[in-house]
């Protein structure tokens, strides 16, 4: 799997990141979906990355997702920043996400 970010998603993400220390990853996101396949995809800053999450390669950041959702996602795909306060994900083929919302889950956010 590769992730290509366009030039406008690695700085808007950069500023969203401001340096904190973490992981980003790329979430199938199920949380009030009802059911895991109307998952949708999410950008996502923890602390640490966990034994079954596997890296994605890209031209940016590191990025992981965990291995069992690969199926929801395409072999090839890009990370953009349209207008807004959000992120796109399209493959060559479809759009994935457009409004792909940024989370940072890591305790310098949350205070724990």
């Amino acid at each position: 799997m590769e992730i290509i970010f366009t030039d406008a998603a690695l700085t808007r993400l950069e500023k969203k990141v401001q340096g904190k220390a973490g992981y980003l990853k790329l979430k199938h996101d199920t949380e009030g979906c009802g059911c895991v396949v109307s998952g949708v995809a999410a950008l996502v800053l923890v602390d640490q990355i966990e034994d079954n999450d596997t890296k994605i390669e890209t031209n940016g950041p590191d990025l992981y997702m965990e291995y069992n959702t690969a199926v929801f996602f395409a072999e090839n795909m890009t990370i953009d920043a349209p207008a807004g306060n959000h992120f796109s994900l399209k493959s060559p083929g479809e759009m994935l996400n457009p409004s792909m919302k940024y989370y940072d889950r890591t305790e310098q956010n949350t205070g724990l």
